[in-house]
Formats: structure tokens, C-alpha cells, sequence
């Protein structure tokens, strides 16, 4: 295995992969905390309905891009906004606007700020909530086995505890992937499921795995302890890497096809959570655990619980989850409309004008299916 680790992005046949893979581009690798600002990639150390109204349909062709200049934008405060207490843990999360619900979930390594152009406008309408995600953002960096069931159930706690009625859940990237596996598990309690550039691959039967094998005296004594001490080498110097404020903003340029929205207010917001307690700690068990142990949690066994209406506003210039991925998701889940949008992986904070416009209208169309009952969850 080479000195050398970045992530390798793949979107064949509609399907992320995500791997341990030789290769001089860092900057790629650098997602949590840092330079990868809503991206997961999976697999060894970083692998890769309703129909809507008329007017969502209408934006389902290619959108041209835009910026957010002039947008209400929401106040970053190094303080954070409200803190929740969930299983010993500290939760941040940000709360404005009132009417049925809404909360949206951020990407690997971003926080709940990212929403910062979505949340004001949102929020004219309905409630809106932005959480952080355990070990992410102004949340704790807990020392926890983190798994995809983690911030399942975070989330499902979080509406039980502060939303307290059935809601909808918007996602980037792992946040997408968590809205969804949300939404399979509580069926009542989420009336519409939004996903921006979700992370998560489809079943490959293909795929081999080493689960049964028995592992040698030699593997377990000798192998695998010196597999970590090299993974902890490598995960240090990344680690540092992603704390670096010039290093953030080239990868976040990579994956921002309008990079007008790359400033100093999102490299502080993921920058300043890589100075908690435990943040480095974190990150190595989220790319060595999370990151390696992700197969039992696919799209086709999550989608085929689902049954609300679901959402797809992909950034089809995406460098890591290309349109090919929701043009296959809508295939297997019906109940789907696509809104394609020119803008990157991340096209809630890079075309922000035109994501709150499709998901106002979308919105408004569940507003008329679910009609005016709002029942209590408890």
C-alpha cells in the first residue's frame, strides 16, 4: 500500500466507490474538517413520491448557474446557536422560522452553517432546523464506534425530542444518505425526504467480501498493528493538512463549479471544529471504522423501505456523485422527480437561489397532499 492516499471517485453505472488508492492528490482525501466539505466516499480508507407540482417539474431541465450575492445569508456566530443534550452528548443545531417542519443535514465535514443561504429563506415559510451530525461541526467529537445507525439515530431522536411532529428531512452528501436511512425506519414521522448529491452506493453482487475469513496469528499480532500505527501516521499528516485554511479552499474549489461562494465564512466553518477536544481522534476513526464498514448500508436496501415523496437536486457537474447516480435512484424509487442543477457537489450553498426556489415549490406540493393534519410524535 502506498504512502501516497487520496480519494478516487467513480460514478459507473450510477454507483460510488470508494477506496484506499494510490495517489499524489492529497487534497482530495482531506474531506472531514476540512477540505472535502460534503463528501463521502466509501470503502477501505475513503471509497468513493408523490409527483411534484408543474413548477418543480418545469426546473427538471439543466438550470444555469448563479451565486448568492445579495442573498440573506445566516449570521455565523463562533459561538454556535442551540445546544441539545442527546445520550450524554452535546448537539448543536440552529432553529429559525415557524410553520410544519424542515431539517436539513449537512455533508462529511461540514456543519450545519453550510445551510447559511438556505436556512433564512426557508425559514419565511416553514421551521426550519440544521443540525450537526455527532463528531461533526459545533456537535461533540465523541469518541463513539461511528456507524451510519449513529446519526440515524440522532436524527430520529432529534424529532422526537425538539422537532416533536412529523417533518421533512433534506441532506447533502452523508446527510442525504442519513435522511434517507431516517426516513425507512420512521415512516410516520417524515412526510418528504429531499436529497442534494447524496452519498451511498447501490448492492453489487459482484462485490467480494473477506468477512468469513479467518484471520492468521500473523494478521491479527503483527499485520493489523502495524496497518494502524501506519494508517495513525498518514491520518496525522492529513489530518493536519485539513486544518490548513489555504488547503480547505483549493479542494473546496474543486468540487465548486462556481466558486464565488468559497470564502472565508465557510473556511471557518469547517476549519474552527477541527480545534475541539478529541477532533483528531475523530477523524481517524471516521477514515479508518466508518469509512471501511459501510456495505450493509446501501440505496436498494434503504430505498426499499421508503415510502414518501422524494426529491433528487443533483449538481450534475459533481466530480465524485455524477447524475448517472440519481438517474438510477428514480429508477428503482418511482415516487422520485429529478431537478438537475449546473453547479458541483455541494449546489445548496453554490446555486442557493435555485435550490430554495425548487424546494419551496416542492414543498408547497406536499403542503397539498399531506393537507392541513399535523400529528404529534411521541
Amino acid at each position: 500500500m502506498s504512502a501516497s492516499f487520496a480519494t478516487s471517485a467513480s460514478t459507473t453505472n450510477g454507483r460510488d466507490i470508494w477506496n484506499w488508492n494510490p495517489h499524489p492528490r492529497f487534497a482530495l482525501f482531506n474531506k472531514v474538517y476540512g477540505g472535502r466539505a460534503c463528501a463521502v466516499r466509501r470503502r477501505d480508507l475513503i471509497s468513493k413520491g408523490l409527483v411534484v407540482a408543474s413548477s418543480v417539474s418545469a426546473l427538471s431541465s439543466t438550470i444555469s448557474m448563479d451565486n448568492a450575492q445579495g442573498m440573506e445569508r445566516l449570521p455565523f456566530k463562533p459561538e454556535g446557536y442551540n445546544f441539545w443534550t442527546w445520550r450524554g452528548h452535546k448537539i448543536h443545531y440552529v432553529e429559525q422560522g415557524s410553520g410544519r417542519p424542515i431539517v436539513l443535514i449537512h455533508g462529511f465535514g461540514a456543519s450545519a452553517f453550510h445551510w447559511r443561504y438556505n436556512i433564512p429563506e426557508l425559514a419565511k415559510s416553514y421551521k426550519v432546523y440544521a443540525i450537526d451530525l455527532l463528531g461533526f461541526g459545533w456537535s461533540e467529537k465523541a469518541l463513539v464506534e461511528y456507524d451510519a445507525t449513529v446519526w440515524r439515530d440522532q436524527i430520529a431522536d432529534f424529532l422526537k425530542e425538539i422537532v416533536k411532529e412529523p417533518a421533512v428531512l433534506i441532506g447533502n452528501s452523508l446527510g442525504g444518505f442519513t435522511a434517507l436511512f431516517t426516513a425507512a425506519e420512521l415512516p410516520e414521522e417524515i412526510l418528504g425526504v429531499a436529497l442534494l448529491n447524496s452519498a451511498g452506493q447501490f448492492d453489487d453482487p459482484a462485490r467480494k467480501t473477506n468477512d468469513d475469513d479467518q484471520e492468521t496469528i500473523v494478521q491479527k499480532f503483527l499485520v493489523k498493528p502495524l496497518k494502524e500505527v501506519f494508517q495513525r501516521i498518514v491520518l496525522g499528516v492529513l489530518f493536519w493538512q485539513a486544518k490548513q485554511p489555504a488547503r480547505v479552499e483549493s479542494v473546496l474549489k474543486s468540487v465548486y463549479i462556481n466558486t464565488a461562494n468559497v470564502d472565508d465564512y465557510l473556511v471557518e466553518s469547517i476549519t474552527k471544529p477541527t480545534g475541539d477536544p478529541n477532533a483528531g481522534e475523530v477523524y481517524y476513526r471516521l477514515m479508518t471504522r466508518f469509512m471501511m464498514n459501510q456495505t450493509k448500508y446501501t440505496l436498494d436496501s434503504v430505498l426499499s423501505k421508503l415510502s414518501c415523496p422524494l426529491l433528487l437536486l443533483w449538481g450534475d457537474r459533481d466530480p465524485w456523485v455524477g447524475p448517472a447516480k440519481a438517474n438510477r435512484i428514480k429508477e428503482f424509487y418511482p415516487k422520485s422527480s429529478i431537478v438537475n442543477l449546473e453547479a458541483g457537489h455541494c449546489p445548496h450553498d453554490e446555486v442557493p437561489d435555485l435550490v430554495n426556489r425548487a424546494l419551496i415549490d416542492w414543498l408547497s406540493s406536499l403542503e397539498l397532499e399531506a393537507g392541513l393534519q399535523t400529528p404529534v410524535i411521541t
